[in-house]
């Protein structure tokens, strides 16, 4: 069984040519972050963390622990994507191992506005899920300073890229499919597969891998987060609109990440998670400030404006979220309210399912929370 206290960086003292699709945070707790599905770098070439899960403990509402035979299907199936906190404590997984390359290719190409950065987002949206499967290329946008007058603010969107292969085949495959992002060889950084997840979260490459043990993280502030998924590029009026939305607010930022691969040929009813075929990319919305409820309100006016705005551009019926995001704005657990509201966003046909599990499996509600799985609906 894995705990995530020995984390990836044990994998790798194993093995060399071995990882695991998940987390591209680093100081995400395993338990958690399953739970919810667990998206990583690798999720176009193996899916998912919570795809690759084989077997789970977990603590019921009587004080049970219990294995994936002793849970049943249908409970194993459930704590894989339907979220935390509904059926019970996750002891430890079990997980498949994934083979990875002993050189693995990363790099980040910047783009402003000022530098064809919305042509160039346009045509990654067109791309993005399509590419070959060893590669993964997030889009990180936030505002830049033009200049070091103050107020001289653009938008910067910057392309991060993992590939399972060496820089040569890499740049093969960008020559053919993405030119328009002018990714060149000294743009690329060969090392090892657990060295790119720390590229990837964040650490600077003179940090060694047992930094990873921390479990740290690299950024603490106030936040407010939401989540859509996109299924049609959106136009470019469409990204110049939400470029004056980005530059309103102080410190915006919001993470792009592909799908595609391996994401569109799960079913979406393999596992709670159903955001497979026909999604190009999600997005994560993010606003964060340091100075607590002082300027609360100001940031979550922003965010629910931007939110709005980009309604049209994101799934519809419904409009779908992820649910490791947590939004409440979305709904919540009352008496009078449909938990579908909410439920639908996260799950889409899955939600029945889990809520006839929850009510079958924790009948009294003991574990619950203002998003848990209810134990009936309607």
């Amino acid at each position: 069984f894995f705990y995530f206290s020995r984390g990836l960086i044990r994998i790798q003292e194993k093995s060399q040519t071995h990882g695991f699709p998940a987390g591209l945070c680093s100081s995400l707790g395993i338990g958690g972050h399953l739970v919810g599905g667990a998206y990583g770098s690798m999720m176009r070439k193996f899916g998912l963390g919570a795809d690759n899960v084989l077997d789970a403990r977990i603590i019921d509402a009587n004080g049970k622990t219990l294995d994936r035979a002793a849970m049943g299907e249908d409970v194993f199936w459930a704590i894989r994507g339907g979220g935390g906190g509904s059926f019970g404590v996750i002891l430890a997984w079990k997980i498949k191992l994934v083979p990875v390359p002993a050189t693995v290719t990363v790099f980040t190409v910047t783009k402003t506005l000022e530098q064809d950065g919305t042509k160039v987002l346009y045509k990654w949206q067109q791309v993005a899920d399509k590419l070959d499967e060893d590669l993964f290329i997030r889009v990180i946008i936030q505002t830049a300073s033009k200049t070091t007058r103050p107020g001289n603010r653009t938008i910067s969107t910057s392309y991060q890229g993992q590939f399972l292969g060496d820089s040569n085949r890499l740049m093969q495959v960008m020559q053919k499919s993405f030119p328009e992002l002018g990714l060149t060889k000294k743009d690329c950084t060969e090392m090892s597969w657990i060295k790119s997840v720390m590229y990837i979260a964040g650490f600077p490459s003179s940090a060694a891998p047992e930094a990873l043990l921390d479990g740290k993280s690299l950024f603490k502030s106030y936040f407010k987060a939401k989540s859509d998924f996109v299924e049609e590029p959106i136009p470019v009026e469409g990204l110049e609109g939400l470029w004056k939305k980005l530059l309103e607010e102080d410190s915006p930022l919001t993470i792009w990440n592909p799908y595609g691969g391996m994401m569109a040929r799960i079913p979406e009813s393999e596992i709670p998670f159903p955001h497979r075929k026909g999604t190009l990319f999600k997005i994560q919305w993010l606003s964060s400030w340091s100075d607590g409820k002082a300027s609360e309100e100001k940031h979550m006016k922003w965010m629910r404006e931007m939110y709005s705005y980009m309604e049209k551009y994101v799934s519809k019926n419904p409009r779908r979220a992820y649910v490791n995001y947590r939004d409440l704005d979305l709904g919540v657990n009352q008496e009078e309210s449909d938990a579908r509201e909410w439920g639908s966003k996260y799950f889409k046909g899955n939600f029945e399912r889990l809520v006839k599990i929850k009510g079958e499996f924790d009948p009294e509600n003991f574990f619950r929370h203002e998003q848990s799985i209810p134990t009936k609906i309607g």
